[in-house]
């Protein structure tokens, strides 16, 4: 039997969903212990007895991650606990170095929040609110690297080896309560969903929410129920999916899936599975037909969290702007197209555009800039472009420089070029390279006469009145000139000289 489309799944059957989202706090030290948090450090460098779980170390909270938990409750519109406390959850797997994870459980520290995201539908924009069951702190788990074999994994590896450094790094997890009522816009809601957090939890700087390194991760829950029907079906559950594209495809991937087993009479396993970049397919992982007894209990070594309610408020006080309320801002108060505005998010660039804009460029050309020539180099290199040697200063003072006539656009490319190479800011480079606008007429004129004598026969049809020939002699005097003319004044004079001015 052929796999159902996704269109045959949406008329015969109706979406659940669920997602739990781990977020690693950016604090400067781990959640128990002062090791470093350092990405990218060599392995097991940023350990000690306390995330090693020696014998006779005592764990210590960090205050910071507290705080930062706090705040991610109050963006999420949650209510924020007055009491709550750690607990152990037992279990044993070789990146777990004490064989259990300090997390919380039946006390987490914030629940019963909500985030409204907005997609497009075939009815236009739609609101869905996702209700927040709870917002909890925990310990992150050691690194396991599984080496040999032919899918990375433990099973036909030939040795393992592991990095504890990720050990004990602050972790958030973010649960929501079931979502249904997304129908065949599920994918696309989860999508928005993620997306949004990711932009609140950006806004308060409490993670680089770098999803590519794993500090931003979803686990996506799905089931299918007939539609009409009232019983939830089965879910599964796909493990650590790392960036938002792959959020919606495992959840639609999994959609048929299951519609396809269902379709067949036969019975969706509840399981872990793990979705495939490749292939936009998930394959099984472990079985959660039982529900697993983790024994958890209070960790004895850990005090109660007792947030006073001042000091909430006081957080309070500082959450910045709501993230889909700065996006109808800045669309209004900079008259975005919506294709604009949808690209500046896509490429996520939002930020570094509004801070070119707040150092005086015109909103226009900061988009134009960081839409066009830097994400163009971002791309051949394969990086994100905040990650570029540019700054928003940067751009700022070469769109300056453009205002005032000491720049084309094209000499301005070049411009950005030294800068991303490290050659300085644009004035620097501007100077080094000797690049510089060629606005004498007298010597622009040299040009076009030169030019016109070399191209006699494009000349003379431009003469004749066939003007679509003279871009041609244009673009030889800007080769003539090194690019450094003002391509409109080049035609204005070049036009004038032909006798079609």
């Amino acid at each position: 039997m052929a796999l159902p489309t996704y269109d045959e799944v949406v008329a015969k059957w109706d979406p659940v969903l669920g997602l739990e989202v781990h977020v690693e706090l950016n604090t400067h030290s781990k959640m128990f212990c002062s090791c470093a948090t350092e990405f990218g450090a060599e392995p097991n460098t940023q350990t000690c007895p306390v995330c090693l779980a020696l014998p006779g170390a005592l764990p210590v909270v960090n205050e910071k991650a507290i705080e930062s938990t706090i705040l991610i409750g109050l963006a999420l519109n949650c209510k924020i606990a007055p009491y709550s406390r750690f607990a152990r959850k037992n279990y044993f797997y070789p990146d777990m170095p004490k064989n259990f994870q300090i997390s919380q459980y039946d006390e987490p520290i914030c629940f019963d929040g909500y985030v409204d995201v907005e997609i497009d539908t075939d009815e236009g924009p739609k609101q869905f609110r996702i209700e927040v069951e709870r917002v909890h702190m925990e310990e992150d788990t050691g690194k396991s690297l599984h080496v040999g074999g032919a899918t990375g994994r433990i099973h036909g590896a030939d040795y393992s080896l592991l990095d504890y450094n990720r050990a004990g790094i602050p972790l958030v997890e973010i649960v929501t309560k079931i979502v249904p009522g997304t129908g065949k816009y599920a994918p696309e809601v989860a999508k928005a969903y993620v997306a949004e957090l990711r932009d609140i939890l950006r806004g308060l700087k409490v993670s680089d929410v770098k999803m590519e390194q794993g500090s931003l991760r979803c686990d996506a829950n799905v089931s299918l129920k007939p539609i009409g029907s009232d019983v939830l079906g089965t879910r599964s559950e796909t493990k650590n999916v790392n960036s938002l594209r792959s959020v919606e495809r495992a959840i639609r991937g999994e959609m048929i899936r299951h519609a396809e087993l269902l379709n067949e009479g036969k019975k969706v396993k509840q399981e872990t599975r793990h979705f495939q970049e490749d292939t936009g397919l998930t394959r099984s992982g472990r079985s959660k037909e039982q529900a697993e007894d983790y024994r958890y209990f209070p960790d004895p070594d850990l005090l109660p969290v007792t947030p006073a309610a001042t000091w909430i408020e006081e957080l309070r006080a500082t959450l910045p702007e709501r993230p889909s309320l700065r996006r109808k801002r800045i669309k209004e108060e900079w008259n975005v197209p919506d294709k604009e505005m949808q690209a500046m998010i896509n490429a996520d660039v939002l930020d570094i555009v509004e801070a070119t804009v707040l150092l005086g460029a015109d909103p226009t050309k900061a988009r134009t800039w960081w839409l066009g020539e830097i994400s163009r180099i971002a791309n051949d290199q394969n990086i994100a472009v905040t990650e570029l040697a540019i700054t928003p200063a940067d751009v700022a003072e070469l769109i300056a420089l453009v205002a005032a006539g000491e720049l084309t656009d094209k000499l301005a490319r070049q411009v950005v070029e030294g800068v991303i190479a490290g050659e300085g800011k644009p004035a620097q480079v501007v100077a080094k390279r000797g690049i510089k606008v060629v606005n004498d007429d007298g010597a622009l004129m040299a040009a076009i006469e030169k030019v016109c004598a070399e191209q006699a026969e494009t000349a003379e049809k431009v003469r004749g009145g066939h003007l679509p020939a003279a871009g041609a002699l244009i673009g030889a005097v800007m080769k003539e000139t090194k690019g450094q003319a003002d391509a409109a004044r080049v035609r204005e004079l070049l036009l004038g000289h032909l006798g079609q001015g």
